[in-house]
Parts: C-alpha cells; structure tokens; sequence
C-alpha cells in the first residue's frame, strides 16, 4: 500500500513537470512584426508625433508673418473740450483734445464719436520674412529627425529585448531537458537503491539535484515574463503573446557569411541625421540674426470718421447732435525704420548664435565618432562570437559523451553520484554555453546593423 501510494505521487508530479513545460505555447511573433507593432503603438512614439504636429503648426504661423494689420476701430465719448498751448510727451495716457486754446475755459459737456480702419503693413524687411520661413521649416525638420532618432533608439531597445527573449527560451529548453535528466537519475537510483546496488543517501542527493533544477526553470520563466512585459508596454501586445521566433537564431547562423555585406550607411544614420537638422536649424538661425536687424519698409493707410456736438462756430449744443459722421478723412504713406542702435545688438546677438552653431557642430562631429567606434566595436564583437560558434560544439559534444559514460558507469555500479552529478553539470554549463553563444553572435550581428543603419537588411535574411 506504501509504495502504491509512492507511485500515485510520483506520477501526479511528473504530470505537473510534464504540464507546465508542456502547455501549448501561443504563435511565436517574428521580429518584424514586432517592430511593426512598436512604431504603431509605443507611447513615447505618440507623444513624440504629436510634437512635430506643434513644430508644423508653428511654422504655418510663421510662414503668415507678412500678413497686413488692418485695425477697425469705434469709439464715442462724453467729456469737456479744453486745450492749453505747449508740448508734452503722451506716454501712451495723456487722452486726445482736438481744438484751439479757448480765452476761457469751458467745462461743457461735449458728445464726440469716431471710427477708423487703419492698414500698417510691413511690406520688406530685406529677408528676413525668408529667413523666419527657413529657420520654422528647419525646426520641423529637427523635430521629424529626433522621432526618426526615437524609434530608431526603440527599435534598437526592441530588438534587444527579442533576443534576450531568445536566449531565455533556450534556457528554459535546456532547464526542462535538464530536468528530465534528473528525473531519469532518481528512477535509477530509487530502483538501484530498492535493489540494494546503492545506498539510499544517493536518493535524497539525486532529489537534491532535481528540486534545484526546478527552481532554476521557475527563476527563468520569471525573467522571460518581466522581458515579456517590458515588450508588452510598447508594443500593446498581451505579454502572453510575446513568444520569440526561436528560428532567428539559426537562420542568421546558417548565413554566417552574410554580416561581411552590411556597410554601415552613416548618411542616413538617424543619429547624425538629428544632430545636422540641429546644426542645419542652427545655421539659419545664425542667417536670420542678420536679416532681422534690417529696414523696415511699411505701407501704411487710414480711414477715419468723426462727428461732435461742436459745430464749426464752436456752439456746444445738445449731447445727441454728437451722433453720427459729420467729417471724414483718409491718408496713405510709405514708411521706413531702422535703429542704428541695432548694429550693436545684431553683432551680440550673431556671436551668442555662432556659439550654439559651434556647438551643434561639435556634437555633430561626436556622434559621428560614436558611431565610428559602434562599428570597430561591432566587428571585434560579431569576430568573436563567430569564433566561439565554431569552437563550442566541441565542448558539447564532449560534455554529451562524457555525461553518457558516467551514466552508464554509475548504472554498473563502477562510480558514485558525485561524479555523475559533476558530468550532468558539466554537460548543463557546455548547453548553457552554446545558448549563450547563439544570443552572443545574434547580438554583436544586430548590434553592428543598428550601428550601421542596417536592420532591414538583417530582418531580410529571416525571410
């Protein structure tokens, strides 16, 4: 009864294993259409949309700078009609008296209204509307070049994660392998101990080794899930969905020869491209500190009615008599400004920008740097990994035959479970090993195609 009830709990646990590592897993989801998902869907990529929205918005108001003010203008007053002789500045607050000096003052009441249309329109300025025109489009172009640098920067980040995906799914294969290893040694020993071929420490080793293996495959699978939510946040995907094509890897293996292909395209790099639309943006703004410093040419016209309850013999009669136009004029002219003081203020202000162009250059020629050093160091990388690729079946096979024989010797009595849990190891860490060797070539190859500006032409050897 005893060992009937050993067996019923030994074969629930090995149908819980044999569950949880073989649920059906959901369609993997390839790498591109993953990135498709991303661009789609990421937040930081709508908000970032909706700022060339602003820029494009702000350059159309600019573009409409050279609109004419026309002013319309009404207004009646009541008050008394007395001036003085003598200059004065207005300020802006001493209010208008039209009317010769009186011999005597006279506080009547006066009822006076006025309407005006009035046209001031800045008609050249030598450039400068040109000038505003270029530095707007400029900042619109700035803005579209740093969200083509973001999703180039979350294309990177998505790819990244992908791979880990990758590897973390090669783990967990080789974790739920490793544990049916384990469960092969324990059957051994139980039925080697039942026997009294071995003693039954060799049991509680064996579950030892076995309940450890299990923790590891749960340590994995968390890590998987959190890869698995952070791909979630930008993509909009269900994080249960986010299952890695596990093909990728030796598709790009299998075509090892082709990285010698990707020429970097520093042109097009979006990183440099962001950094010359703000030397660009720069320069024109450095253009329009000249232009704007310029003459003004205005034309300037106005058209204006008044009537006053003063008549022409200067009678003051009745307030209501004030209604209505009884005089109307017109003038037009040409005008134009410029402050000499300007010249001052025009070269401070020229210097102040020649220094963020001096900047913007600098940083420029830095990220162009960076993105050289990406590049040797993608290389020296994608070498390597290459290198490991090749040397680490090798390992694997030696770990595998060595594992073989300790098992077999072990089953014959001829060695102990210390040195068979040493060969398990070893062949655990050779398996591990190749894992690592894949995700590490994945990860220089696309490393160097993102320094490079090059993901598509990777994508298009998983086709």
């Amino acid at each position: 009864m005893h060992a009937l009830k050993r067996w019923c709990c030994l074969c629930f646990m090995l149908l819980s294993v044999t569950g949880v590592y073989a649920q059906q897993a959901p369609p993997a989801i390839s790498l591109k259409t993953l990135l498709e998902k991303v661009n789609q869907n990421a937040p930081s990529l709508v908000a970032d949309s909706a700022l060339i929205g602003i820029k494009q918005a702000q350059s159309t108001e600019t573009h409409n700078n050279w609109l004419p003010n026309l002013r319309l203008n009404y207004q009646a007053d009541v008050g008394t009609n007395n001036n003085t002789a003598g200059p004065y500045f207005g300020f802006g607050i001493v209010p208008s008296n039209s009317r010769g000096v009186r011999t005597q003052s006279n506080n009547s009441a006066v009822l006076t209204n006025l309407g005006i249309a009035a046209l001031e329109w800045e008609v050249y300025n030598f450039g400068a509307y040109a000038a505003q025109n270029r530095v707007a489009t400029a900042e619109v172009d700035s803005e579209e070049k740093k969200f083509a640098q973001a999703k180039y920067n979350l294309q990177a980040y998505t790819i990244g994660y992908y791979l880990q995906l990758l590897r973390l799914q090669d783990y967990l294969d080789i974790q739920a392998h490793n544990i049916k290893r384990n469960e092969q040694i324990r059957r051994s020993i139980q039925s080697l101990a039942k026997s009294g071929v071995r003693p039954g420490v060799d049991t509680s080793l064996a579950e030892a080794e076995l309940s450890k293996s299990r923790l590891n495959y749960i340590e994995l699978d968390n890590q998987l899930k959190q890869v698995q939510l952070k791909l979630s946040a930008i993509s909009g995907l269900a994080y249960e969905g986010i299952v890695p094509d596990t093909t990728v890897e030796q598709a790009l293996i299998a075509q090892m020869a082709a990285p010698a292909q990707l020429d970097a395209d520093t042109a097009g790099h979006p990183a440099i491209g962001y950094y010359q639309s703000l030397l660009n943006a720069s320069l024109q703004k450095e253009a329009l500190v000249k232009k704007q410093y310029n003459p003004k040419i205005f034309l300037e016209g106005a058209y204006w009615g008044r009537g006053s309850s003063v008549d022409a013999n200067d009678n003051f009669n009745a307030l209501s008599t004030g209604w209505g136009f009884s005089r109307g004029n017109y003038l037009v002219g040409v005008g134009i400004s410029y402050n000499l003081f300007d010249i001052r203020r025009k070269n401070l202000k020229r210097n102040t920008q020649r220094a963020a162009t001096t900047y913007a250059r600098k940083k420029l020629d830095e990220e162009k740097n960076l993105v050289a050093l990406g590049l040797s160091q993608a290389d020296v990388e994608l070498n390597t990994a290459r290198r490991r690729l090749q040397e680490i079946p090798n390992q694997l096979k030696a770990a595998t035959a060595g594992y073989r024989q300790k098992l077999s010797l072990y089953k014959s009595g001829l060695t102990d479970i210390i040195e068979l849990n040493a060969a398990l190891n070893i062949l655990y860490r050779a398996e591990t090993d190749y894992a690592q060797a894949k995700y590490a070539y994945t990860s220089a190859l696309f490393q160097k195609a993102v320094t490079g500006n090059r993901v598509n032409t990777v994508l298009n050897l998983l086709n």
